[in-house]
């Protein structure tokens, strides 16, 4: 047996979602925050997947949630 155990599945998923207009600015300001501290831009598509899992990874009432039985 190998100790390294079987990779999960990482084939991407697409999610499509609408948000308002104020929520599509604080997007587009993000990003251009994001561009000001580290000197790369990246387009909002790209950095939301990042924000999303940085969001439910510090929701402590959510990691609790997700491990009780």
């Amino acid at each position: 047996m190998l100790k390294l155990p079987r990779l999960p599945d990482r084939t991407p998923v697409k999610l499509t979602i609408t948000v308002t207009p104020d929520m599509n600015q604080l997007l587009i300001d993000y990003a251009e925050a994001y561009r000001e501290t580290y000197g790369r831009s990246e387009v909002v598509a790209e950095l939301v997947p990042y924000m999303l899992r940085s969001f439910l990874e510090s929701d402590r009432a959510f990691s609790r949630a997700r491990t009780k039985p």
